[in-house]
């Protein structure tokens, strides 16, 4: 099983600040959603708490230290309290690309088991509390590349498809 993540990151890693994102690129949005489709996608539980709502036609693993915290009853969303026990899951479904969807700690934590990183790279730099960790670039491979002009109403942004040297 391919081990992926997706992120949207600002100038300087920002992700966001206090729970919320930065921005809303439209297209990068939809570019999310195309990808992650038909997918199990694992974040952390504050991740999961500012979305609000599982992502429809994709399985949520929540991946939590806290022990109190009690998933929705719904049977697309399932709770793991290790990463090993996320990607099993994830494995025991038949997964073939599971996606990891932040936030930041869960991004660390799973940043040696990469094998793939999805990025939309956001033309802002602000206020955030929330970063993508460092991304050491000759570690990767630059798969895609495509750069997207703002508009009235989006910033900016490439989106890059990086696959890990092994």
């Amino acid at each position: 099983m391919m081990i992926s993540a997706i992120a949207a990151m600002g100038k300087n890693n920002e992700l966001g600040f206090k729970g919320q994102l930065l921005w809303h690129v439209k297209e990068d949005f939809k570019n999310f959603k195309k990808i992650t489709m038909n997918h199990h996608l694992i974040m952390g539980r504050k991740t999961y708490e500012s979305i609000g709502k599982p992502l429809p036609g994709r399985t949520t693993i929540i991946l939590s230290k806290n022990t109190d915290f009690i998933k929705p009853d719904m049977p697309e969303v399932f709770l793991c309290h290790t990463a090993q026990e996320a990607l099993q899951l994830a494995r025991s479904h038949g997964e073939n690309e599971v996606f990891i969807c932040g936030g930041a700690e869960i991004y660390r934590l799973f940043m040696p088991l990469l094998q793939r990183i999805y990025l939309s790279q956001v033309e802002f730099e602000g206020e955030a509390d929330a970063f993508f960790p460092d991304i050491d670039f000759s570690q990767w491979k630059l798969l895609q590349e495509k750069s997207f002009p703002a508009s009235d109403k989006d910033l900016a942004w490439q989106y890059k498809l990086l696959e890990k040297i092994n």
